[in-house]
């Protein structure tokens, strides 16, 4: 990605020394406010302390820096191997209406353009989307404990009234076996070892046992959907899988990559994974029985890392 000019970026530290530090947002994961109460030349700081959330910046006039520093679980410093001690990957992920400002990642001294301002007018926005090919969402690596800080400039137009700058962020650490984001295609479709099994179960957002009903292949995102109906929940940060019938069982939707040729299987897997943006992506699935395999050896030589229950 293009980085900024020499001459752009002394102007970015110009509006720097102008910056107004006022407005601090009571919420520590979402930030919402509007360019009309900005100076021209004013850049607003905002600090977020959450591994996600929503940024709404509603006409956006002058600038904002947003700096990102979140409270990772505890767990995962001690639970990380060896490699990847200290190491997390951010992403973004703009709006579909995402228009008036453009977002760079401060890189030291320098800016590094991630989302370009969009044209207006309705016949350019179709034009756009369908030949545009830069990528929805937006992931960089940074060491655990360092802030990520965007830079987000509102760009020049005569009408304001229809800009909105939105996007959702996201922070995990690379040593969660089931943080897997789009840059991360080989490492979500090879098959979990021993090791990484026994991870996922402790570390992922959502672990359930359950049967695969239906697989859908979405090619325009290049996703295939698998849709899983379970017959226990152990685990789920959302409500990803809900309720429906009088029987008890829980129904949701598992994402991963089409790349991965996801197939509709019978019998009982476990199915793990992260919730990115408000999604369920798939981590390791091993049939149950592989997984009980697996979960009594380490019990019986004390090296599971926590407890679930098997029948």
């Amino acid at each position: 990605m293009p980085l900024i000019t020499p001459f752009a970026l002394w102007i970015f530290l110009l509006l720097l020394v102008k910056a107004g530090y006022s407005n601090y947002s009571v919420d520590q994961c979402n930030w919402k406010g509007s360019g009309l109460s900005q100076e021209p030349g004013n850049v607003e700081q905002i600090f977020l302390n959450c591994a996600e959330g929503d940024v709404e910046w509603l006409y956006p006039v002058g600038a904002l820096r947003l700096s990102l520093a979140p409270r990772l679980p505890s767990r995962t410093a001690s639970s990380a191997p060896r490699g990847n001690l200290g190491r997390l990957t951010a992403c973004i992920k703009p709006a579909d209406n995402f228009r008036g400002a453009q977002i760079y990642l401060e890189q030291g001294t320098e800016l590094q353009l991630l989302v370009r301002d969009r044209p207006g007018g309705e016949a350019a926005l179709e034009e756009e989307e369908e030949e545009s090919t830069e990528p929805k969402v937006h992931c960089f690596s940074r060491l655990a404990g360092e802030r990520v800080t965007l830079f987000v400039q509102s760009t020049l137009h005569r009408d304001i009234s229809r800009r909105i700058a939105a996007f959702k962020y996201d922070i995990r650490g690379d040593w969660s076996s089931g943080a897997l984001h789009p840059q991360q295609v080989e490492k979500a479709c090879r098959p979990c070892n021993d090791t990484e099994v026994l991870m996922a179960v402790c570390t992922s957002d959502f672990v359930v046992r359950g049967h695969i009903r239906s697989v859908i292949h979405d090619r325009e995102r290049q996703e295939s959907v698998v849709n899983v109906g379970t017959t226990k929940i152990y685990r789920q940060k959302y409500m990803l899988f809900h309720p429906i019938g009088k029987y008890g069982k829980s129904f949701g939707e598992v994402r991963t990559f089409l790349k991965c040729g996801v197939k509709q299987g019978v019998g009982s897997f476990i199915f793990t994974g992260h919730v990115h943006f408000g999604e369920a992506w798939l981590g390791c699935a091993p049939r149950y029985k592989d997984f009980k395999r697996i979960y009594e050896a380490a019990k019986e030589t004390h090296e599971n890392q926590c407890e679930i229950e098997s029948d």
